[in-house]
């Protein structure tokens, strides 16, 4: 039921408590068949008419609006701030706690802007949480939501999100879908925001992901010529970071290493928390494969954005890759044990979750590790996993790397036919 037949059903049980007609109600301001239209959802009341029915029933007005009381509306706006808070200071499963409270709350039924601000924020922590599954459940049917739709904001926030939890789980299908729906052919897209660039950043990171670079060269030209003239801190930020990506793939450091910075600037004085650790680290990791002869700097970089990542509301795949970035340093610099730390705690945060290349780079890093520490039965199993892991993603120039990781630790283990063939992996992945 809509909002406004749950005022009319309110307007007609408290009418009927009190022991009015609808045409005492209405008299002698109001017509009585003009209550009965309010009462059946027909019309709705204008704001002076609703002020005037509640003096009448003698009611709040809050509660005729909301059907709670004005201390009920408070406690739940100060529910939201705080399960909010709590998910911006990266306590994660408290805030999915918090969320999931005001969910089960009667009080939220008839409020629909909060409610989907609920769903929406225990679809965030969700996500961060690492159950993408349950996440992608709750952010679907808030988007096909009909009732009492979603501002647009807030339509294209859902979708950023739902395309990002599709992108993170590996089904590129499904986010391409996502974002091609909301944004529309090039040829008609709306006129861009903040949001929607956004949105156009995540899906440019899926086609990435899968493979797509023609269309990601051409969709970062336009996303970038879009942010520069919407002007704003946010749109550049998104932008530049996922231009930045794709510049890094295929090989031109030097102009991602620019991206990148412009965007770490702008976002190091105007941006969330969340996203200037996860950027940070991305940076540190670009600054690994530009300067690989000095991976102490980078690994204090890294180590920096990994306590920023912890503090703020970024999932446990943001920290787990993360760890991974430090345990690449920590090997560049013969430090196997410590390597192997970070690695064991990237598998603890992903547990049985996790997108399979996140999976993949952590069987990667941890049978190079237990390689370093001579503890070969433990590392072939590790890199054997990591190659069946390989082989269920996409052949596309991101996993080259992990194949070509894979193959020389193979040839390290005496396993020279296992390694070969992950060398041609990894060629193909390349394009050769």
């Amino acid at each position: 039921m809509t909002s406004q037949g749950l005022v009319g059903e309110r307007i007609k049980t408290i009418r009927r408590q009190r022991g009015l007609s609808q045409a005492q109600l209405a008299h002698p301001e109001l017509s009585d068949s003009y209550v009965s239209l309010i009462e059946s959802g027909k019309r709705t009341p204008t704001p002076a008419v609703l002020e005037l029915l509640a003096q009448k029933l003698d009611c709040s007005l809050t509660y005729l609006v909301n059907g709670v009381t004005a201390e009920q509306m408070e406690e739940l706006e100060l529910g939201l701030r705080f399960a909010a808070l709590a998910l911006e200071n990266g306590d994660l499963e408290e805030a999915r706690r918090l969320y999931a409270e005001l969910l089960d709350n009667n009080n939220l039924a008839g409020l629909p802007a909060l409610r989907q601000d609920a769903q929406y924020g225990y679809a965030l922590a969700t996500e961060a949480c690492g159950n993408l599954p349950e996440a992608i459940a709750v952010l679907e049917s808030l988007s096909r939501e009909t009732g009492e739709a979603p501002a647009p904001e807030r339509r294209t926030q859902i979708a950023v999100a739902l395309c990002r939890c599709y992108r993170e789980f590996g089904d590129f299908q499904s986010a391409v879908r996502v974002g091609e729906s909301s944004l529309g052919p090039a040829v008609s897209r709306p006129q861009w925001t903040d949001a929607l660039i956004e949105l156009g950043s995540t899906l440019l990171l899926v086609y990435l992901e899968r493979g797509d670079l023609l269309r990601a060269r051409h969709f970062s030209a336009e996303l970038l010529a879009a942010a520069e003239q919407l002007g704003s801190p946010r749109s550049i930020v998104a932008a530049c970071w996922n231009a930045a990506i794709y510049a890094q793939i295929v090989g031109s450091y030097e102009e991602a290493k620019s991206l990148v910075e412009r965007a770490l600037a702008i976002q190091s004085e105007n941006g969330d928390a969340r996203n200037l650790a996860r950027l940070r680290s991305q940076y540190a990791m670009l600054l690994f494969q530009v300067r690989p002869d000095d991976p102490l700097m980078v690994r204090e970089l890294a180590k920096r954005a990994l306590q920023e990542l912890k503090e703020s509301s970024a999932g446990k795949m943001s920290i787990a890759r993360c760890e991974l970035n430090i345990a690449r340093t920590e090997m560049a610099l013969g430090n196997a044990e410590e390597a192997l730390d970070h690695a064991r705690a990237a598998r603890e945060l992903l547990g049985d979750g996790g997108s399979s290349a996140v999976i993949g780079d952590t069987q990667i890093v941890l049978g190079q590790a237990y390689w370093m520490r001579r503890m070969d039965e433990e590392s072939l199993a590790e890199t054997e996993s990591a190659v069946r892991t390989l082989d269920t993603l996409p052949t596309t120039r991101l996993i080259a790397e992990n194949w070509q990781a894979a193959a020389e630790t193979l040839a390290r283990l005496g396993r020279h036919e296992s390694s070969n063939v992950a060398f041609r992996r990894a060629l193909a992945c390349a394009g050769l």
